[in-house]
């Protein structure tokens, strides 16, 4: 009997998405484990123990400053370097929504250029800003995924019309950053999601949904795939034809593909850090 990967599921007052964030790695064939982070900044090395990362949705701290700003604040000064240290042993991650606006700030995405994590957190070079309405927005939406991304979670899934969508939720999702950052990242393969035409309600830039780092291992996005891990949350499941339903909803195709490479051996999963 195989033992499951253990995934760590990291909360902070005013996240509020982190059971369907461990409710989806459970689905997925992982064992999760949410633990605060008050409890990780006092010890790091409890980092060390998993295979798998998620950095939930939410508010985290009443996103008060802005979205994720005190969040990524701790996580840059008490657990920055056990995280890093946790990619570079070929750790999938994955920031949903304010987990994503964490990510960016803490110096996590888009990730070093070389692939060498530094010691310490580099300055942020893309955010995710007001969306372009001003205001909270709550809809699900198509998305499609470049063919040459190398993001583990996103490569290679084949969607379709009705069900290549996800759920978004959020008032700070407009992806932005410098044409010469946009450039490396679509060179580099590090789009790892886009909204559909014409469901770019937010205004991203190249309208980007999610990001990798250049590992590929580390996932970034605003919609949130652990709200669609079966097929009755879909928003109009029961007018799928019965033959669209046959597989696995998108959500959880994107948690089988990270636990998949979790559950392999470090010198197997060598090949995805050095991609």
């Amino acid at each position: 009997m195989s033992v499951k990967p253990q995934a760590l599921v990291i909360t902070a007052p005013g996240i509020n998405c982190d059971a369907e964030l461990a409710a989806a790695f459970d689905a997925a064939g992982a064992q999760p484990e949410s633990i605060l982070m008050g409890a990780l900044e006092r010890e790091p090395s409890r980092i060390d123990d998993f295979q798998l990362i998620g950095l939930p949705g939410g508010f985290s701290f009443g996103d008060d400053v802005a979205a994720g700003r005190i969040m990524a604040v701790l996580m840059r000064e008490r657990i920055y370097p056990a995280l890093a240290s946790a990619i570079e042993r070929g750790v999938p991650m994955i920031c949903p929504c304010n987990g994503f606006q964490i990510a960016v700030q803490a110096g996590l995405l888009p990730g070093p250029e070389r692939g060498v994590w530094p010691h310490e957190p580099a300055t942020p070079s893309v955010a995710l800003c007001q969306n372009r309405a001003a205001r909270f927005h709550d809809a699900w939406t198509r998305v499609t995924i470049p063919s040459d991304t190398r993001c583990v979670w996103t490569r290679g899934l084949q969607l379709d019309h009705e069900t290549g969508l996800l759920p978004s939720a959020h008032g700070e999702g407009r992806f932005i950053t410098d044409p010469s950052t946009l450039t490396a990242l679509q060179t580099n393969g590090q789009v790892a999601v886009r909204y559909a035409e014409g469901e770019n309600f937010n205004g991203s830039m190249d309208a980007i949904a999610g990001i990798c780092d250049p590992s590929g291992l580390v996932f970034g996005l605003m919609p949130h795939p652990e709200r669609f891990t079966r097929w009755t949350q879909h928003p109009w499941w029961t007018r799928l034809d019965p033959s669209q339903r046959t597989g696995e909803p998108l959500g959880l195709r994107m948690f089988r593909q990270a636990v998949r490479i979790a559950a392999e051996p470090a010198h197997r999963r060598s090949h995805v850090t050095s991609a």
